[in-house]
């Protein structure tokens, strides 16, 4: 066998331990058993239909200390730098100075290997596991997991906490408006 098909090999069983040893997760609706929709709704701005939201939960209404997903699916096309950039400021707009600018760069990195560029009819679906973290799923295909219950928080705040820029939505997702 020559050195090259030797190392070759060797990275093939060991990219396939890695395989073995990551958890998989065959779709977002695994980390949410029981699932169903507590609101949906619509985000525009100045006019321009931006997605659809809807969120789900086995808890009805919406519990402290439950799992529950997020789903987004966009109508317009946007780049990731966008959304990981709204993402940030409105991250740095809710959580103010209990957010280090250290955490922040961080979360970002965070959100860039977790976003994609989008199209109309893209769905990226955000999971929020309490004390745990979060998970981002592009269409059924886990995107990235980050493990940090402070970011999975300040994340799903942006639409979920009184102060959203948007309340009638907040309203729609609780199922308040339903």
């Amino acid at each position: 066998m020559s050195r090259t098909s030797k190392l070759v090999r060797g990275c093939c069983g060991i990219g396939l331990w890695a395989l073995l040893l990551t958890p998989t997760w065959a779709n977002w609706q695994d980390a949410v058993p029981g699932a169903q929709i507590i609101g949906s709704g619509d985000f525009s701005v100045f006019g321009f239909d931006v997605y659809s939201a809807r969120l789900w939960s086995a808890a009805r209404p919406l519990a402290d200390g439950q799992p529950f997903a997020l789903e987004l699916i966009y109508r317009r096309a946007i780049s990731r730098d966008d959304l990981v950039s709204t993402s940030v400021d409105e991250i740095k707009r809710l959580a103010g100075p209990s957010v280090s600018p250290e955490q922040l760069a961080n979360w970002q990195v965070q959100m860039q290997q977790s976003f994609i560029d989008v199209q109309a009819g893209t769905r990226i679906t955000g999971v929020y596991l309490p004390g745990q973290g979060a998970r981002f799923f592009v269409g059924q295909k886990l995107q990235h997991e980050i493990e940090d219950p402070q970011f999975a928080k300040a994340f799903f705040d942006i639409w979920l906490d009184p102060r959203t820029r948007s309340p009638e939505l907040r309203e729609q997702l609780l199922g308040a408006s339903q």
